[in-house]
């Protein structure tokens, strides 16, 4: 289990349009994104994907490659460069090809969006990232995912469930999905598909299968109401946060799904009085609030959290530090108790 702090999540989570987009459809295995523009653009985004890859013990090396516009393509057009760099994607056995703007791209005019509707041997499909025209990170996530739904078709319901959105380059992705997995359990719900976290092209297929999707983050409504327009598929805004929440997601969940949830609900709330008792040693003590990213949402949760142990938490910088981060579900609050006990008792 991690312990040490993470860094920015910012760091994980901001930047432009085309790295957030990146950060998902880089996940599709047998897949190629297509960075339509300079080669700048594309060694830049290599660099980091593959970096946060193996900070996540993931070596992958991403499936990234460029139309490498040169001088001439950004005076006369780069579509020629594009039909060149797709064709060669297709004839490589992609299960799919995703080709993402670059911003010097929708400067110059170019249509990407009919080269994509040409008549390929696999999808193309394109996913706005311009990002200078006012789109931010989690824009280029949206745009991908809902750009990538579109490889899922009608098929029958079952009693599954969607993870939708997860972030892929924050540090504990695999300790937050399974987290939720477990709460899912606890249900006697099974997962569907992670939409899209390390799946292939024939996986997407179902997306449209499951019961509920379940959204990583607030950011990701317009998924949600898309897969909802387009599939009758209702969601969950967001992942468990703090003690409250996690019963309240798992309320939701099992209401949505049309499951009794009092049993689960029982074991959880055991499970917190459990986890709090382990911690009794840093109760009645003083601490105040760290972390680089304090919203409302994870200040919320470390309060809670605080109260039920009855730290008082201060401004005065003299006192320890009591790390927060996002806590996804019990697990999550277990996982920040831990810092602010090696804090206290530093």
């Amino acid at each position: 289990m991690p312990l040490n702090t993470s860094p920015t999540p910012t760091s994980r989570s901001g930047g432009c349009t085309l790295t957030g987009a990146l950060s998902v459809t880089t996940h599709v295995r047998d897949a190629v994104s297509i960075i339509h523009g300079p080669k700048g653009c594309a060694h830049h985004n290599f660099s980091l994907l593959h970096a946060t890859g193996l900070d996540n013990d993931r070596a992958v090396i991403p499936g990234i490659v460029s139309s490498a516009l040169l001088e001439s393509d950004v005076v006369f057009g780069g579509e020629e460069a594009l039909l060149r760099t797709i064709r060669s994607a297709c004839s490589g056995g992609a299960g799919a090809v995703f080709v993402l703007s670059t911003c010097i791209v929708e400067t110059i005019g170019d249509d990407v969006e009919e080269v994509c509707s040409r008549d390929w041997p696999v999808p193309v499909i394109p996913v706005p990232t311009a990002g200078f025209l006012g789109g931010t990170f989690h824009h280029g996530v949206n745009n991908a995912l809902i750009a990538i739904s579109s490889l899922a078709g009608p098929v029958e319901k079952d009693l599954t469930v969607n993870i939708i959105g997860e972030m892929n380059l924050e540090y504990e992705v695999e300790e937050n999905y399974a987290e939720v997995l477990r709460l899912l359990h606890s249900l006697g719900l099974p997962t569907n598909i992670r939409f899209v976290h390390n799946l292939n092209t024939w996986d997407i297929a179902s997306l449209g299968a499951a019961r509920l999707n379940i959204l990583r983050d607030p950011s990701l409504v317009p998924v949600g109401e898309h897969l909802s327009r387009i599939f009758s598929t209702p969601y969950v805004p967001s992942f468990p946060s703090g003690l409250s929440g996690t019963l309240a997601f798992l309320q939701a969940v099992g209401n949505a799904c049309g499951v009794d949830s009092r049993r689960a609900l029982e074991i959880e709330q055991a499970l917190q009085a459990e986890v709090l008792a382990d911690f009794a040693d840093i109760g009645d003590q003083r601490g105040v609030f760290s972390g680089p990213v304090l919203n409302g949402e994870c200040s919320h949760a470390a309060q809670e959290a605080a109260d039920a142990l009855h730290i008082r938490v201060s401004t005065d910088p003299e006192l320890p530090a009591l790390p927060v981060h996002p806590s996804v579900g019990t697990a999550g609050i277990r996982r920040m108790l831990h810092r602010w006990r090696r804090s206290l008792h530093a």
